[in-house]
């Protein structure tokens, strides 16, 4: 049997233990948290700069849509001046047209940066949790490991069988009267 000096030993084992195991869950429970976190602002980014394209896409159909109109105004009027206006408005379309396209590219470029970083949030959240996983096995195999839980198995193990035993006892007493 246990004294109660070895019950208390295996009771303060079992409660650091515990704490342990407490402990590491809650900082993998953080990281979780903040790994959230990012996603989440990555995510709103993402929808910004999206936004951000289609205004350009739209300013870009616009100018064109100028630039025609003036091309058939320039049909229109064949004079001088006009065709200054068109020149002038041509080489501004231009520049917004270039401008769409150097914004439009950097969008680009962002939204593959964002899905990427997803991407790899996502994988450390895995990573995280498979960590974690592997370390409250690992603490149950240590706990399962150790003389007092060996000890108190094999002691529920005998008093298992003893109280086996005096159930059959108690039968036979039963069966008699």
């Amino acid at each position: 049997m246990f004294k109660p000096q070895n019950v208390h030993n295996m009771k303060c084992m079992l409660l650091k233990l515990i704490q342990q195991l407490n402990c590491h869950l809650k900082i993998k429970q953080k990281e979780i948290a903040r790994l959230q976190e990012d996603n989440d602002k990555l995510k709103a980014r993402l929808k910004t700069l999206e936004c951000q394209a289609m205004s350009a896409l739209e300013d870009k159909s616009r100018a064109e849509r100028a630039l025609n109109n003036l091309q058939r105004t320039q049909d229109d009027h064949q004079s001088v001046s006009c065709a200054d206006d068109i020149t002038s408005l041509e080489s501004t379309v231009a520049a917004m047209q270039a401008d769409f396209e150097k914004t439009l590219n950097a969008n680009i470029a962002s939204k593959k940066e964002l899905q990427e970083s997803l991407v790899s949030a996502k994988h450390d959240l895995l990573h995280v949790q498979e960590q974690l996983s592997l370390a409250e096995k690992e603490l149950e195999k240590k706990f399962q490991q150790t003389a007092a839980y060996r000890n108190m198995k094999e002691i529920l193990t005998k008093k298992n069988e003893q109280i086996k035993d005096l159930r059959k006892r108690l039968l036979r007493y039963e069966t008699d009267e």
